[in-house]
């Protein structure tokens, strides 16, 4: 795994993608591609939070860091064009922890990561993988590869999120002014967004070494991936949780 982080690195880097690892140096079981995610991590610099999502309601979840290097902005702010080649964009809903929930054996009960959660926020994920075509790539390599995570932006927080009804909750994704995307209730993982953030406090803590106050959780994607390009804008508006967008220089 350390020989394909230097691949993997290298090539977001150099923005030089490769087309796939080579067979001796690709994941081939889970805690592998995990082990390949924390080595780049590492490699990458301070942690800001966590990405996690499902496949299906029912689905165990999968997750990544989200190293800052790779680009923290708020609503608004255009993204400098280092590092950026794919410019891949997902609307997504994130909460923002106010509370450590620290590695402990007890479980973490909802309501007690409900209690730490500070804020919640429309958010644009932002993809930078080293492969060429993430989408052929084999799925183990993709999340080795920090589940193809590039960087992160989030809008206003939203007041009273707890009473929010994400079963109507309808999103638009427009790019340089071309709607892109329209649906209700289309994040893959279900509207149980909790469920996600839960599942990280108490599963994922061999590896997140607990969760911290100012850690970024961000709850997969409600329209798919899709690609802007040098000079977009990109906007993500939620029916209830708001707007955000983000230029691209």
């Amino acid at each position: 795994m350390r020989q394909a982080s230097e691949l993997l690195l290298a090539a977001r880097r150099d923005s030089q993608p490769i087309e796939s690892l080579p067979e001796a140096l690709r994941p081939h079981m889970l805690d592998e591609a995990y082990a390949l995610q924390d080595i780049i991590a590492r490699a990458l610099g301070p942690i800001g939070g966590w990405k996690v999502g499902a496949t299906s309601p029912d689905a165990t979840p999968a997750y990544a860091p989200m190293p800052l290097l790779g680009g923290f902005a708020h609503s608004g702010q255009t993204l400098s064009e280092s590092y950026r080649r794919y410019r891949g964009v997902e609307a997504e809903i994130a909460f923002h922890l106010g509370k450590d929930l620290p590695v402990r054996k007890e479980a973490y009960t909802r309501k007690e990561v409900i209690d730490a959660i500070a804020s919640a926020h429309p958010a644009i994920e932002l993809m930078e993988p080293a492969f060429l075509n993430p989408d052929i790539v084999d799925r183990l390599s993709m999340i080795g590869d920090l589940q193809m995570n590039g960087g992160f932006v989030y809008g206003p927080a939203l007041p009273s999120w707890q009473s929010a009804d994400l079963t109507k909750e309808t999103v638009v994704v427009t790019i340089d002014g071309a709607v892109r995307f329209t649906g209700t209730a289309s994040n893959p993982a279900g509207t149980d967004l909790l469920r996600l953030v839960t599942w990280l406090a108490n599963e994922g803590q061999h590896r997140t070494a607990g969760l911290k106050a100012g850690d970024w959780i961000t709850t997969g994607s409600w329209c798919g991936k899709f690609n802007a390009n040098s000079g977009s804008e990109v906007r993500v508006t939620f029916s209830t949780f708001g707007t955000v967008q983000v230029y691209f220089a």
